[in-house]
């Protein structure tokens, strides 16, 4: 059966992750569109670099021609962010995208965008996944491709320009040309090179460009920035003396920093950082949204500048329904995935990075620099995370043991929230979280304490109990 996860649908090529299957989906999804009304709506349809993700958005846009609808395609792979954009821009219904985000490069799969270009949630994908089953020994209606070109039912397009001057007009771009900033740029053989380049370039920075070239098996590494995938970065920003060094994963949603120093910066730090800088140095005010396995030095900087923050489950999904439900100046996740207010309400590693060369700009700080500005004013949390591969009998396994009785930590619980796998919060403020992944089959633990040694005495605690 096709299950959506914490990012939309994802399978191996060609054993989940099929033409058929594809269909199947798409026709799941003209059903549910059909039943609330909106025959004969234009969708808009996208696709990255990933093997097959060009002849499955036409595969994609075949079933919606054929179904009734009307198809916007952008024509060229793009970034992730920028098909949200298009929904957005243009006011459509639903929107899709061809990717497996940051998965290993036998994976590809599809994310759902509703109204507004926000993550399909669970609410959505749950219908969806419904009608697939009300339908799935029906023949699937298809139209052919060119032929839907050429009748004006599939109108393909490139909002390339609409998206880089929608980012563009939002950041300081007067402050960045005067900082004469040099960035070195990583997209892992994904779709953020264009993007990210022309906005710097236009901000006149100095552009150094690697893993650029299409390569759809990201060469050989998970098209995920961390701080073992992004060693090459590291050593170009120090051997060339940069300001700094961004990666962006394969379709663009989330970010990745190297200090100028060659220091990979978590996500964790990035977040704080950004939201400190909206809070503090542009005069922002409003709250923040974090998944609960992301840091809780977020908590602390908004309770100092008189704002709330609010903890949800993995998916980003969540992140933006809260946003749009408190006025969140930001939202974001452990992962590298943020999301800022005034531009669409998913996140986009494009948009990030552009408010993080800004952030130097004004504030005339290096990145270490403004994260020891923050570490002073709030101390210091220390952040582990580890995950672990699970067979299906081995899931079935610890589920029972994750979902049972807590393992004894050796301190004071203050209490257990099982709102997405387990998070114990203890009464010292330190926690940890055990979760399965929606979108890989691995058990991902995370915990946060007042040092490493406690942090890690934490996750071994657990492990054991887990027999991991």
């Amino acid at each position: 059966m096709i299950r959506f996860g914490t990012g939309g649908w994802r399978a191996i090529i060609a054993d989940g992750f099929t033409k058929a299957n594809i269909q199947l989906l798409t026709a799941g999804l003209c059903r549910l569109m059909e039943e609330e009304g909106l025959l004969g709506e234009q969708i808009c349809v996208g696709y990255d670099r990933r093997f097959l993700s060009k002849e499955s958005a036409h595969w994609v846009a075949e079933v919606l021609v054929g179904n009734g609808f009307r198809v916007f395609m952008v024509n060229r792979s793009s970034p992730t962010p920028l098909i949200m954009f298009t929904v957005k821009q243009l006011g459509l219904p639903y929107g899709m995208a061809i990717t497996a985000s940051h998965n290993p490069a036998i994976y590809n799969g599809i994310k759902i965008f509703t109204a507004g270009g926000r993550d399909a949630d669970q609410t959505v994908t749950g219908k969806i996944e419904q009608c697939i089953e009300k339908i799935q020994d029906l023949p699937v209606k298809t139209a052919d491709y060119d032929q839907g070109v050429r009748e004006g039912r599939i109108q393909e397009g490139n909002p390339f320009n609409s998206y880089v001057d929608s980012i563009l007009d939002t950041v300081q771009v007067d402050a960045i040309k005067h900082a004469r900033l040099r960035i070195a740029i990583d997209p892992m053989y994904g779709v953020g090179q264009s993007s990210l380049r022309t906005i710097l370039l236009t901000c006149r920075c100095d552009v150094d460009m690697i893993h650029e070239q299409h390569d759809t098996l990201f060469g050989g590494r998970m098209p995920a920035p961390s701080a073992q995938t992004l060693k090459a970065l590291s050593h170009y920003v120090v051997e060339n003396r940069c300001s700094l060094g961004i990666a962006t994963d394969g379709d663009a949603d989330r970010l990745g920093v190297i200090d100028e120093m060659g220091r990979y910066v978590h996500p964790n730090q990035l977040l704080v950082m950004l939201y400190y800088y909206l809070l503090k140095y542009r005069g922002w005010q409003g709250a923040c949204v974090r998944n609960h396995c992301t840091t809780h030095l977020l908590d602390r900087v908004a309770q100092d500048l008189g704002q709330a923050c609010y903890e949800v489950p993995v998916g980003f999904k969540h992140i933006s329904a809260k946003m749009t439900e408190t006025g969140a100046v930001i939202g974001g996740e452990s992962s590298g995935g943020l999301a800022v207010r005034g531009h669409i309400s998913g996140k986009d590693g494009i948009y990030a990075a552009a408010l993080l060369v800004e952030m130097l700009a004004v504030t005339g700080k290096t990145v270490s620099g403004l994260y020891e500005e923050i570490l002073r004013r709030y101390g210091q949390l220390y952040y582990e995370e580890t995950s672990f591969p699970m067979t299906q009998k081995r899931r079935e396994e610890a589920e029972l043991l994750v979902n049972g009785a807590i393992p004894d930590f050796g301190k004071e619980v203050e209490r257990v929230n099982r709102m997405d796998g387990c998070k114990v919060y203890f009464t010292d403020g330190s926690w940890i979280v055990c979760r399965f992944s929606g979108t890989e089959p691995v058990l991902r633990m995370a915990a946060e304490g007042r040092s490493p040694r406690e942090t890690q005495r934490d996750v071994a605690c657990w492990r054991k109990a887990l027999g991991l």
